[in-house]
This record gives structure tokens, sequence and C-alpha cells, in this order.
């Protein structure tokens, strides 16, 4: 394992940092304002329904998956990938004719230019959501086959040629080219993954893979709708904000999802499968000692994580020539109260990867469920008390403790069982 994470980690550090030099890149040649308020808000719904499609899908396939033999494995992949193509295809076009009414709905606070705009760069990013929705079901494809290394590799060609795409046209077509230069990197992606479907299958709904993704994935699905909105609250009170707010709590929300996913990658992903061998070898003490292991591994990574953004963060933002000193301030204000949602939210990856593995979805779900209802509450009451640091601060909140109560019910499962 360790030498897989030492593998993994310089690869997937490369292609975070492409990623994150490309939101820098829009956010500091722009600079905060009703463009990249508008860029930044029209994601959000794409990048839900990734969030729950995708990780779902991720965290039910792997385990389903591993161990299956190649002819079983395609076809599960092939009928997986076919459903979710058709499914996505009508729910984008959904969102894009009724654009208009659900974003008014969800930035109320935005300007009747910044509405317009809003409206145009999420119709182009919902081409991108398919797309993006795709290569996830590929990726966990190859995790299933325990390779790790052909998805970052794809992944760092991406980021590329996103790059060197976004710095050529950002000056010239402005914000808009942002928002094409996400569906090009999507739309690469795919095509660079697609051996991952093996051999060709026919859907076939009567086998016994699908029939139990299904039945994982269903519940699994419905509770992540629901407490994965959680970006959709926050843009819902950003955009009450003054112009160039919601681009500085998102951008430091990025940053940390960024080194978020830097972590997942590296330490998170290659432990799913091997929870998942274990648990089918019936060795629970192994499987004990490789999730506590690991929860050390990721709570370290995070903290220095933390320490070095905190401490270096305002420095460098305050050489941005479009950002005030007021919002260099507020920026970093903001960034020491969402400390708490990037610890909470790495552990809590690895907790909820050793409930897939033994085959609960429910527990993760459920614990997101009652967490994200109290987490709005602290939400709006942040808000109200101290503008967008709230925000952050009450999104800590609601992270640690899901990360605790997860902590605390698979300990008390694993406790329970034969040693």
């Amino acid at each position: 394992m360790t030498k897989l994470i030492l593998s993994l980690g310089p690869l997937a550090a490369v292609n975070i940092f492409l990623t994150l030099v490309s939101h820098c890149y829009i956010f500091l040649r722009i600079g905060p304002g009703i463009e990249t308020d508008a860029f930044y808000a029209g994601i959000a719904v794409p990048q839900l329904v990734l969030s729950v499609l995708s990780g779902t899908l991720f965290y039910v396939m792997v385990p389903l998956l591993a161990g299956e033999d190649e002819k079983n494995l395609s076809q599960g992949v092939w009928s997986v990938f076919s459903l979710i193509g058709g499914a996505l295809g009508a729910l984008a076009l959904g969102l894009f004719v009724l654009a208009p009414v659900w974003i008014a709905l969800l930035l109320p606070g935005f300007s009747h230019a910044g509405h317009n705009l809003s409206v145009e760069l999420t119709r182009i990013q919902l081409i991108g959501m398919v797309f993006s929705s795709l290569s996830g079901v590929l990726r966990a494809a190859y995790h299933a086959r325990q390779n790790f290394l052909w998805p970052e590799s794809c992944q760092l060609v991406e980021s590329v040629c996103g790059l060197g795409a976004l710095l050529w046209a950002l000056p010239i077509f402005g914000i808009y080219a942002a928002a094409w230069v996400y569906v090009l990197r999507a739309v690469l992606l795919t095509i660079l993954l697609l051996p991952g479907l093996g051999r060709y299958s026919r859907f076939d709904r009567s086998n016994v893979l699908i029939q139990r993704a299904w039945d994982r994935i269903w519940p699994l699905a419905v509770g992540n709708v629901y407490y994965k909105s959680g970006p959709l609250v926050d843009r819902f009170l950003t955009s009450m904000a003054p112009a160039g707010g919601l681009s500085l709590f998102y951008f430091s929300q990025q940053i940390y999802e960024a080194a978020n996913h830097l972590i997942s990658r590296a330490a998170v992903g290659p432990v799913l499968p091997l929870l998942t061998v274990q648990t089918k070898a019936g060795k629970s003490k192994l499987f004990r000692h490789t999730y506590r292991g690991q929860l050390v591994v990721v709570f370290a990574l995070a903290a220095v994580t933390i320490l070095l953004f905190i401490y270096l963060g305002e420095p460098l933002l305050r050489r941005a020539q479009k950002i005030d000193d007021d919002g260099v301030r507020l920026f970093w204000w903001i960034s020491v109260a969402f400390a708490g949602f990037f610890i909470g939210g790495t552990v809590g990856q690895v907790l909820s990867s050793a409930f897939y593995a033994r085959g609960d979805v429910q527990t993760p779900t459920k614990v997101g469920v009652v967490g994200f209802t109290l987490g709005i509450g602290l939400k709006v009451l942040g808000f109200q008390v101290s503008g967008l640091p709230g925000i952050a601060l009450g999104t800590s909140f609601y992270y640690l403790g899901n990360a605790v109560a997860l902590y605390l019910l698979l300990e008390r499962k694993e406790n329970a069982l034969p040693r």
C-alpha cells in the first residue's frame, strides 16, 4: 500500500496542481466580480450531479466488480456506461431548458446581468457534466481492475491540454473560455479512458451485478442528492454577498477540495479495493488495521496541508493586482474557517470507504443526511453572525461531526465482529 501511494502521489499531485493553476488563472486574471461569480455559481448544479452520481457509482462499482472475471466486469461496465450516458443526457437537456427558472431560485441576490450570464455559462457546462460522469464510470472500472496509474496518466494529459487551452483562450474570449475548456477537458478524459470499457457487451438488465449495483446505488444516490446539495445552499447564501464575495468563498473552498482530491486519489482510492478484498476473504483483523492506518496517514496529510495553506495563502494573494486588501483579509478568514471542512472531508472518505467495502451504503448516507440537516442551520446562523467566514465555519462543524459519527459507528460495528 505504501509503495502504491508513493507511485500515485506524485502523479496525482501534478494533476491536482495543474487543475488548481487553472482555477487560479481564471480567478486572478479576471478578478473577483460578476463574471467569476456567475461562472462559479453556474457550475454548482453540474458539480452536484457529478458528486452524487460519480461518487455513488465509484464506491458501489469498485467493491462489486473487484475480483470479478473480465467478462462479467466488462459486461457490468458497458451496461452502467450506457445507462448513465442516456440518463445524464436527458437530465442535462431538462436543466438546459429550465436554466432561467432554477438559476433565479438558486441565486436570489444576483443582478439581472449576473443572472443572464450565469444561465449562459451553466448551459455550456452541462455538456461537460455528461462526459465527466462517463469518465467517472470508466475510472471505477480501472480501479476495480486495480489499475490506478493509467487513469492518473490520462488525467495528466487532460490537465496539460486544458491548461494550455485556457492560457490561450481566456485573454481572447473571457469567462466563456473557462466554461468551454471545462467541456473540452471532460470530453478528452472520457476518450482517453474508453479502453476501460473492455470488450463490447450489450446491456443486460438481468445481469446479477447490475441488480446488485442498483440495490446499492438507489438508497445511496437518494440520500446523496440531499446531503451533497451543500454547494447549492452555499451559492444561495453567497449570492446575497457583495459582488466578488461568492468568488472568494468558492476559490478558498476549491483549493481545499483540490488538496482533498489529491489525498483521495493517492491515499483513499487505492484502499477501497484492498478493503473489499480483505472483506471477501474474511480478514476482519487486517481490515481494521488497514482502515485505522489510513486514518492516521490521511489526518496527518490534511493537517500539514492546512498549515501550509493558511501560512502561505495571504502573502501570495496580496500579489494579485485585482484583489484589494479587504478581499485578501476576507479570503484568509474564510480559509481559516474551512480547516475543519477539509479534515472532516478527508477522514470521512476513509471511513465511508470502509463501510462501502463491507457492502454497507446506508450508514454513511444516514449520517450524511442528519449531518447536512444540522449543517444548513449552522451555515445560515454563521452567515447572519459573521458573513462568508460564518458559512465556512458552519460547514466545518458539520463535516467534523459527520467524521466523528462515522468513526464511532464503524468502531462499534467492527468490535462486535469475532476477532
